[in-house]
């Protein structure tokens, strides 16, 4: 199919109502000589009555007077048709097309060179192309400015976090250490041991506390290493597979094939998806299922990557909540910490991925790790 660009199309439409013009000021002249030769047609005969041949010459002059304004009108229209036209074609362009050449020369600068055709076309293409690198550079703005705002708070209470940590854990782990020898030595009834199982437990929830603080104020370093991420998905349902029983919750993996390998700390992954899992073991308190699927794709910002999504069929969570779950210190749960999705959020940002959330209330929730592929080097 022939493409034509902007400016001939233009030229061919004015030329189009130039053709136009000029046929009707060719039809009216035309007429004009028709008409004097109709006049001239008249015979002898009929001008033979001095009466009638006078009102027939004077009609005569008449009508060719009229037939030379009408030439002179029409050879007027054709001169003034063809220059409003010429005069038309440069106003458009130079006043547009020109214009609206650079514009999309200047929208292609950086990018690949403008394909030849229709300048309107191409231009819009462009604008809808930069229209959506902004929207998404207005997204990376948005998540920079929660992670800033993150930083910010792990400021706030990194250096209270690691100075109280120690010193609230050594005492709770020499009670811990007492309470064991004390009820290995002394012979105790149901009542009081089922006291010190409650004072045990309690005592490793605040252990627990200390230990999500330590990491929080001061991460560790990871361990890179080439690792599938479908081993460390088995991993951690091994891991969990009592907890699962306990909570009756069924996992099911979809894995065409295990994942290629990518470069990460196997530990802290596993964290990060027993940390998920667990989250939704507890949301179904009546029990349920969870979806892993595994998969590699494109991503248009890390190319390659290997994506696990996580799904469960509990009561999902509502839109006021989604939007805080991975802020620090941001708990639903009586007991909860707030720190758990936080640190995973961190920990899958160290790996150069990402951690999301999607979840309409009454539907489940579903995370989604993207961990970037093809960098090996530990």
């Amino acid at each position: 199919m022939l493409r034509l660009s902007l400016k001939y199309r233009i030229a061919l439409i004015l030329a189009g109502f130039a053709v136009i013009t000029f046929g009707l000021a060719l039809m009216l002249v035309s007429t004009t000589f028709r008409m004097e030769e109709l006049i001239a047609s008249i015979t002898e005969k009929e001008l033979s009555a001095p009466e009638a041949a006078d009102r027939i010459l004077a009609a005569r002059a008449a009508s060719h007077a009229q037939a030379v304004k009408i030439r002179i009108i029409a050879v007027a229209a054709i001169f003034i048709t063809a220059g409003l036209s010429l005069l038309l074609f440069l106003v458009f362009v130079y006043q547009i097309v020109v214009p609206l050449r650079r514009l999309t020369a200047e929208a292609y600068r950086e990018g690949a060179p403008a394909p030849p055709g229709n300048e309107v076309k191409t231009l819009s293409r462009r604008v809808r192309v930069l229209l959506h690198d902004v929207d998404q550079s207005h997204s990376e703005l948005e998540r920079s400015r929660e992670t800033l705002a993150q930083t910010e708070k792990l400021a706030l209470v990194g250096t209270l976090a690691a100075s109280m940590a120690h010193s609230i854990r050594n005492p709770f782990t020499s009670v811990q250490m007492r309470l064991f020898s004390l009820s290995r030595s002394l012979e105790l009834d149901n009542a009081q041991k089922e006291d010190l199982e409650v004072i045990a437990a309690e005592i490793r929830r605040i252990d627990t506390i200390v230990q999500n603080f330590l990491e929080f104020s001061r991460p560790p370093k990871l361990k890179m290493q080439p690792v599938s991420p479908s081993s460390v998905v088995d991993s951690a349902i091994r891991l969990l597979e009592h907890r699962l029983k306990s909570y009756d919750v069924t996992v099911r993996v979809n894995r065409l094939r295990p994942l290629p390998q990518v470069s990460a700390d196997p530990e802290q992954l596993k964290e990060v998806l027993v940390n998920i899992i667990v989250n939704a073991c507890e949301a179904m308190s009546r029990g349920g299922s969870i979806a892993i699927a595994e998969s590699a794709e494109d991503h248009p910002l890390l190319k390659q990557v290997a994506v696990i999504r996580i799904h469960d069929s509990g009561p999902g969570i509502e839109a006021a909540v989604l939007a805080n779950v991975f802020q620090p210190f941001f708990s639903t749960k009586a007991d909860g910490t707030g720190l758990g999705l936080s640190i995973s959020q961190r920990i899958i940002s160290e790996h150069r991925g990402r951690l999301e959330v999607e979840s309409t209330a009454g539907e489940g929730a579903e995370f989604i790790i993207t961990l970037p592929l093809g960098d090996l080097e530990p």
